[in-house]
């Protein structure tokens, strides 16, 4: 059975930059695309981002079957660590990642990791 789970990841970007451009990444990293058809074979996911500035602060919901975790976890930080997207208008977003960690589940997100680990 699936469980919640959060990655979190601080990125530095240009203010130009698409602060949903690392989600994006992360969709494709595991899924294979941005766009298809729901559920997310590997684990549903929701990326929410909070911009300081050229800081961006990532929060990421996925539900996994906990022997995945870390292949999901894995996935998430490559994605992140190539450092750019280009979004299909043609339109390329850059990156750095400062870092990431296995977050804890707020209330607020509770709700949100029951419907995605349901998927």
């Amino acid at each position: 059975m699936r469980e919640p789970y959060v990655h979190e990841a601080s990125l530095v970007m240009d203010a130009e930059g698409d602060p949903g451009a690392p989600g994006a990444a992360i969709t494709v990293e595991l899924c294979g695309s941005w766009e298809h058809t729901p559920p997310c074979p590997l684990a549903p996911h929701h990326t929410s981002h909070q911009r300081a500035g050229d800081e961006v602060a990532l929060r990421v919901v996925f539900a996994a079957e906990p022997e995945a975790e870390s292949e999901v976890r894995r996935r998430i930080d490559s994605a992140l660590a190539a450092g750019s997207l280009t979004g299909p208008d043609g339109v390329r977003t850059d990156w750095s990642l400062r870092g990431s960690a296995a977050g804890v589940l707020t209330t607020a997100e509770r709700g949100q990791a029951e419907r995605i680990a349901a998927t």
